[in-house]
C-alpha cells in the first residue's frame, strides 16, 4: 500500500471514529452564522438542560446497543413510569425524591419485563420490545383514560431548580452519565457487557453469564427511561397521552450518533451524551433558523439516516480490516 493511500485510509477512519464531533461543531457553526445569539452561553446552557432527558434515555439504551440488542419500548415506558411516579406522589403523597424512586422502579419493572421475554423464552429483541411499545402506552391511556394527567406543583420547582448555578436536569444528567462511565471502564459488569457485544460465543466460552448481562441491560435501559421521563416531566409539570410517542427513535439515534453501534460492542456513556447534545442542538438551530415546521421532522429523519450511516461505514471497515488481518496456513 502506498504511501498516500496508508493516509488516505487513516483519514478516513479517523474521520469516522470522530465523526459526531465533526458533525456538531458544523452545526453549530453553521447556525452560528445563521444566528448569532445562537452561541450565546444562555443558549447553549439551555440546549444542555433541554437534551437531559434524552441523554439519560440515551446512556441507557446505549448500554443494550453494546450488547447487540435494541429497546423500542424506550418512549413507552418512559411514559408509563412517569405515570407511576405522578400515582405515587398525588395519592400517596410521597415527595419528590418518592417520586423519582417510583420512576426508577417503575422503569426497572418495564425493562425486567423486555428482559424475561428476551433472555427467558428467547424472543427476538426487535419484536419483543415493539410489542411491549404499544401494551405500556396502551396500559398507560387506560390507567388515565387518554386524559392529560396534572402533576403536584412542587414537581416543577425541582425540575426549574438550580444548584450552584447549575440547572438539576444537568446534574442528574451529568450524575448519570459519569455512574454509566464508571460502571462500563471499571468494573466487571462493564468489559461483560463489551465482550457479549463482540462476540457472544466467545464470551460464554469465557464463562460470562450471558443472560444476566442481557437482563441487566434492559433493566437499566428501562430504569433511564423511567428517570428521563421523570426529568422531562420536572420541566413541564404535566403528561398526555402523546407523552414519549416516537422518542425511542430520538434516543436511539443519539446514541448511534454518539458512535454505539447498532451492530453490538462499541460505544460509551459520554458519546451518548454529545449525541443527545448535537440532536438537541439542531432542534434549537431549526428554531432560531426560523425553518418550517413541517419541514423539521425531514431534516431530523436525516440526521437519524446519517448516524445509520456511519454505524454501518464503520462496521464495514471493521470487518475488511479483520479479513486484511486472516493469513492462510502456511503448508
Amino acid at each position: 500500500m502506498s504511501a498516500g493511500a496508508s493516509f488516505r485510509e487513516r483519514a478516513v477512519d479517523l474521520a469516522l471514529r470522530r465523526a459526531t464531533v465533526i458533525i456538531f461543531a458544523v452545526v453549530l457553526l453553521y447556525f452560528g452564522m445563521q444566528a448569532p445569539l445562537f452561541l450565546g452561553v444562555e443558549n447553549l446552557g439551555n440546549i444542555v438542560k433541554q437534551s437531559a432527558f434524552l441523554g439519560i434515555a440515551a446512556i441507557g439504551i446505549t448500554l443494550v446497543l453494546l450488547t447487540g440488542g435494541i429497546d423500542l419500548s424506550v418512549g413507552s415506558v418512559m411514559y408509563l413510569a412517569s405515570l407511576a411516579a405522578g400515582f405515587a406522589m398525588r395519592d400517596m403523597g410521597v415527595g419528590v425524591a418518592g417520586g423519582v424512586l417510583a420512576a426508577l422502579g417503575a422503569g426497572a419493572l418495564l425493562g425486567a419485563i423486555n428482559a424475561f421475554f428476551i433472555v427467558r423464552l428467547g424472543i427476538v429483541p426487535f419484536i419483543v420490545t415493539l410489542a411491549t411499545l404499544f401494551a405500556f402506552r396502551g396500559f398507560g391511556a387506560f390507567l388515565t383514560s387518554s386524559r392529560q394527567f396534572d402533576f403536584p406543583p412542587g414537581l416543577r420547582s425541582f425540575g426549574l431548580a438550580s444548584v450552584m448555578g447549575i440547572p438539576v436536569p444537568v446534574l442528574v444528567f451529568a450524575t448519570v452519565a459519569v455512574v454509566a462511565h464508571l460502571a462500563l471502564t471499571r468494573t466487571t459488569f462493564g468489559r461483560q457487557v463489551y465482550a457479549v457485544g463482540n462476540d457472544a460465543t466467545g464470551a460464554v466460552k469465557a464463562g460470562i453469564p450471558l443472560g444476566r448481562v442481557r437482563a441487566a441491560v434492559y433493566v437499566i435501559s428501562g430504569a433511564t427511561a423511567g428517570l428521563a421521563g421523570f426529568i422531562l416531566i420536572a420541566q413541564i409539570g404535566r403528561i398526555d397521552a402523546g407523552f414519549g410517542q416516537g422518542r425511542e427513535f430520538d434516543v436511539i439515534a443519539a446514541a448511534v450518533l454518539g458512535g454505539a453501534s447498532l451492530f453490538g460492542g462499541v460505544g460509551t456513556a459520554f458519546g451518548a451524551v454529545i449525541g443527545a447534545t448535537l440532536m438537541q442542538t439542531v432542534n434549537t438551530g431549526l428554531a432560531f433558523s426560523g425553518m418550517n415546521l413541517y419541514l423539521q421532522p425531514i431534516l431530523q429523519a436525516g440526521i437519524i439516516f446519517l448516524a445509520v450511516l456511519v454505524d454501518s461505514l464503520r462496521q464495514s471497515r471493521q470487518m475488511l480490516r479483520r479479513r486484511r488481518t486472516i493469513r492462510p496456513i502456511q503448508r
